[in-house]
């Protein structure tokens, strides 16, 4: 898929919002890409689950074990993504703020995971999901995202590939500007 046709799935389905909105990195931003919203239509998910497959090395694909996505923005496509690599999908929770495996799901030691996240923005909840695994017995070979809105810029340790990369500015508490900071703000992501 071209970046031009992501977008349009986007829009298609009401997922790429404007206005003024706080992001779960802390960030301001005009715009908000409302993935749920992207993935409620299964076909919908399924396609940008095979389009996201295709970013990843063969190499790197023939070697996954698990897909394991962070809770809740990675859910979705986490398990989209399971099912195109035909590989188990499981996902991280942050029931006390750090994120764990529950549910009764484990990582075999050593199990060679690909990472699936919605979007990536300054890669801290990625780096924090990419400890976790490592704290569970597996190794993180590689991250998928449906978007990066670092710029290029997020470091998440491991081999990143998204599916579209967007230049969308983000901006501190004391650095938003005038016209963005006289819109009401909005957080509508999932983290408090």
């Amino acid at each position: 898929m071209t970046d031009e046709e992501v977008l349009a799935e986007f829009r298609t389905a009401g997922a790429l919002l404007e206005g003024h909105f706080v992001l779960s990195s802390g960030l301001h931003s005009s715009h908000y890409l409302q993935c749920a919203r992207v993935l409620m239509n299964a076909e919908r998910a399924g396609l940008l689950a095979r389009a996201l497959c295709q970013k990843i090395p063969r190499e790197v694909r023939s070697q996954v074990d698990v897909v394991v996505s962070p809770a809740m923005g990675g859910l979705i496509i986490g398990h989209e993504m399971g099912r195109t690599l035909e590989k188990d999908a499981i996902f991280l929770e942050r029931p006390t703020g750090t994120f764990e495996l529950r549910r009764g799901f484990r990582l075999e030691e050593g199990a060679k995971v690909l990472m699936v996240e919605d979007v990536v923005t300054t890669g801290l909840s990625s780096r924090e999901a990419i400890e976790a695994v490592a704290r569970e017995g597996g190794e993180v070979l590689a991250e998928v995202a449906l978007v990066d809105r670092s710029g290029g810029e997020a470091d998440l340790g491991v081999p990143f590939y998204p599916l579209i990369e967007l230049h969308i500015p983000t901006y501190a508490d004391d650095e938003v500007p005038e016209d963005l900071a006289a819109i009401p703000v909005t957080k509508p992501g999932s983290r408090k």
